[in-house]
């Protein structure tokens, strides 16, 4: 009788181990995924503020005309161009 309940003893205690194997695996991936989406949210947070500064940027007339000359060559009616080479 005594032998019988040491097995079952045996039996449940590797379960037990078993299942607290499979948690902490399971802790640690899901550690490692929530550090990814962490870093990805950082990332995305950083690039919103950015887009953010660029829509207030550009939200005043002046800049947005600034950046259109700059990058397009646009021009005034009535003003002169120059373009200078090195």
């Amino acid at each position: 009788m005594k032998l019988i309940t040491i097995i079952i003893l045996v039996i449940v205690l590797i379960g037990i181990s078993v299942q607290i194997y499979f948690i902490l695996k399971e802790r640690n991936q899901l550690k490692t995924e929530l550090d990814g989406l962490s870093s990805r949210l950082a990332s995305v947070t950083k690039e919103n503020s950015d887009l953010n500064s660029d829509i207030e940027y550009f939200s005043y007339p002046e800049n947005l005309q600034k950046e259109l000359k700059a990058k397009f060559n646009y021009k005034n009616p009535g003003e002169k161009m120059m373009i200078i080479t090195p």
